[in-house]
């Protein structure tokens, strides 16, 4: 099995092959900062498995012993990347297509904000993606005429 994914804006690509070692949601502080979220959903597998097919990540040593991945155009959280180890681990949010990769289980709960686990329950509405129907992010696919040209 393949997974392929990419950053919002599409500098940035990557299809990961093999075993994947583990797919978790993380609720660690480190991870919540590094996301903007209060969850990392990530997936792990052999750096020898994964090719950077479109750019390759910038990358911010956050911890004595790891550094992670993201892209520097557009923000994207990409990568967690432990110094020593034949694993690395991306976002699960990044894939082309995430619902196919559901984690197994959560790592770190004990620094879960407290609210986490009353989520499935609150009211839930659809909106389209983009009120005006445009969005500058790329398609869940690779494609080779991107990045478009657009005015922030």
């Amino acid at each position: 099995m393949t997974l392929t994914g990419g950053c919002q804006c599409g500098g940035i690509r990557f299809a990961a092959s093999g075993e994947v070692k583990e797919a978790a949601i993380c609720h660690c502080r480190m991870c919540q900062k590094a996301a903007g979220s209060v969850i990392w959903p990530f997936f792990t597998v052999e750096r020898v498995n994964l090719d950077w097919t479109q750019g390759e990540p910038s990358r911010w040593r956050s911890s004595p012993s790891a550094q992670r991945g993201f892209c520097c155009a557009c923000g994207t959280p990409l990568t967690f990347e432990p110094d020593g180890k034949e694993t690395i681990d991306l976002s699960i949010g990044t894939l082309d297509e995430p619902a196919a990769l559901p984690p197994t289980h959560h790592v770190w709960s004990q620094k879960m904000v407290p609210w986490f686990d009353t989520l499935s329950g609150l009211p839930r509405t659809t909106e389209p993606e983009s009120s005006s129907g445009e969005s500058f992010q790329h398609p869940d696919y690779g494609t080779k005429d991107w990045p478009r040209e657009h005015k922030p």
